[in-house]
C-alpha cells in the first residue's frame, strides 16, 4: 500500500495514474481517495493524477489526538504529498472540504499551483452571525453523531442529507455506491475532522483579503441544487480576480460523481488554458 509521511509522521495513502502535468485531488468530508475515480479514468490519459485519503480516512492513519486535525494541517498535507512524490507544481482540485483546502494551498503556496479548482465550496461560510452560529451547532452535532453512533448509522444519516438528494434521485446506483464507501470510513476520523477542521476553519468571508490577491487560475464549480454552497461560490467569483464560475443545472453537492462528464470537461479546459497562460485571455493585457 503506497503511503507517504506528513510533517507530523501521519501516514497518508495515495494512488496515482498517468503521465504529464500533475493533478492533486483533495476529497470532501464524505469522500476518500476513491471519490475521484471518474476523474482519474479520464484525466490520467493526459495527466499524472494523484488521489489520496486525508488523515482520519483509512487506509490513511487516523490520529487519536484531536490537535492533529486542522485546516492548516490539511493544507500542509497536500504539500507533503507533493514533496514526497517530487511534484514541483500541480493542478489542485478540491471538492467541498477539499475545496477549502485547495483554496488555502493556492493562497499560501501559489508557486506550487498550476491552477486551483474549488467544487461545491461554501458550506458553513455564510457571513450572517446567526447563520454562522447555526453552522457551528450543526457541525458540533454532526461530529458528536459520528463519535456516538458509529460509522454505519451516522454515515447512513449523513449520506441522505438534503444536498445529496439530487444525486440520489438522478442516479440511485451512483448514490448507493457513494453511501457504501462513506459507511466504510472511520467514525473517529470523521468526528475529529468535523470538530477540529470544519468547525474551526475560517469562513470564506474571513479570507477576503487573501482572495482579493489570489493569483492562481481558479475555477469554481457548484450545482444549482447545492443550496449551502451557492452563496459562497458566488462570493469567491466576485472576490478572487482569477476566478471563473460554472453553475451546473439540476445538480447537488456530490458533483464529482453526479456529473462526471461535466466535471471532467471543465477541468480539461482549465488545465489547458492555465498551462498555455491563457486563463485570463478574456481580459486585455
Amino acid at each position: 500500500m503506497p503511503k507517504i509521511s506528513s510533517g507530523d509522521g501521519t501516514k497518508l495513502y495515495y494512488e496515482e495514474a498517468g503521465t504529464g502535468s500533475a493533478v492533486i485531488f483533495v476529497h470532501e468530508y464524505a469522500g476518500d481517495y476513491r471519490t475521484w475515480e471518474p476523474q482519474l479514468r479520464h484525466l490520467s490519459r493526459n495527466h499524472r493524477c494523484v488521489t489520496f485519503s486525508q488523515r482520519g480516512y483509512p487506509p490513511s492513519d487516523v490520529p487519536a489526538d484531536p490537535d492533529r486535525y486542522s485546516q492548516d494541517i490539511a493544507r500542509d498535507d497536500v504539500i507533503a504529498l507533493m514533496d514526497a512524490l517530487k511534484i514541483e507544481k500541480a493542478h489542485i482540485v478540491g471538492h467541498s472540504m477539499g475545496a477549502y483546502t485547495a483554496l488555502h494551498v493556492g493562497i499560501h503556496y501559489p508557486g506550487r499551483c498550476l491552477s486551483v479548482t474549488a467544487a461545491g465550496c461554501g458550506w458553513g461560510s455564510k457571513p450572517d452571525p446567526k447563520e454562522r452560529e447555526a453552522m457551528k451547532v450543526m457541525a458540533a452535532e454532526t461530529g458528536k453523531m459520528f463519535a456516538k453512533d458509529g460509522i454505519e448509522k451516522a454515515a447512513a444519516v449523513y449520506a441522505d442529507a438534503p444536498m445529496r438528494q439530487a444525486h440520489k434521485n438522478k442516479d440511485p446506483r451512483g448514490w448507493a455506491e457513494f453511501a457504501k464507501m462513506l459507511g466504510e470510513h472511520s467514525a473517529e476520523g470523521h468526528a475529529h475532522t468535523m470538530l477540529n477542521l470544519q468547525l474551526k476553519r475560517p469562513t470564506l468571508w474571513e479570507l477576503e483579503s487573501e482572495l482579493k490577491s489570489f493569483k492562481v487560475p481558479l475555477l469554481v464549480i457548484v450545482g444549482d441544487e447545492d443550496e449551502p454552497c451557492l452563496e459562497g461560490s458566488f462570493y469567491i467569483k466576485r472576490t478572487a480576480p482569477t476566478a471563473a464560475l460554472m453553475v451546473v443545472p439540476r445538480t447537488g453537492h456530490t458533483i464529482t460523481s453526479e456529473e462526471p462528464a461535466v466535471m471532467n470537461a471543465a477541468l480539461m479546459e482549465l488545465f489547458a488554458a492555465a498551462e498555455a497562460g491563457r486563463w485570463m485571455a478574456h481580459k486585455a493585457s
